[in-house]
């Protein structure tokens, strides 16, 4: 969905995973961390949430350093990354190349 607000393009993506209410809680908005996929209401952006967890923290500890995280926030994050990799597309080359990403 995307709302106009004052001149700035803010696509917001809705998310329903588990418990998780359809509540917007990831933005994309130009004028906070340049448009990098945040968590609605803060500036910890979704790849700083998914580095973590991939580092081995536990989401007791994120929740605990960043006070102003929910649970559902976290989920929405492993969505988000979800729903990029499976709209990923993978095309074969003609020479059988490997393309590096």
């Amino acid at each position: 969905m995307t709302v106009p607000s004052h001149g700035i393009r803010i696509i917001v993506l809705g998310f329903n995973c588990l418990n998780m209410n359809p509540v917007s809680r990831i933005i994309l908005d130009p004028s906070i961390l340049v448009g990098k996929p945040v968590i609605r209401g803060t500036r910890i952006a979704v790849d700083l949430v998914l580095e973590l967890l991939a580092s081995g923290w536990s989401e007791a500890v994120i929740l605990e350093e960043y006070p102003g995280l929910e649970h559902e926030d976290i989920l929405a994050c492993i969505r988000y990354a979800q729903e990029i990799v499976q709209s990923e597309r993978v095309y074969s080359t003609t020479n059988q190349e490997k393309i590096a990403g």
